[in-house]
């Protein structure tokens, strides 16, 4: 398996995930405004909120994918217009 195919099944599997999560959470990942603020401004009572918890590692984990994809001159496929 190349590194191109292994970085679009690795994002494909988060973006699964991260769908997942951001239905429970109520949250529209196509709203730049609310992942934003889902990365921005954890609230206190997020610790205890396992789906916003684990959606906001997995948004944060596909920044740290896609920015090893750039180092190795790759560019990852778009998310919901991110």
């Amino acid at each position: 398996m190349s590194a191109l195919e292994h970085y679009d099944d690795e994002l494909a599997r988060l973006d699964r995930e991260m769908a997942y999560y951001a239905a429970i959470c109520g949250v529209d990942l196509s709203d730049h405004e609310a992942v934003e603020e889902c990365l921005r401004h954890p609230q206190d009572n997020w610790p205890e909120d396992k789906a916003r918890e684990s959606l906001r590692g997995l948004i944060l984990l596909r920044v740290k994918i896609e920015g090893e994809m750039l180092d190795d001159g790759q560019v990852a496929k778009d998310f919901n217009g991110w």
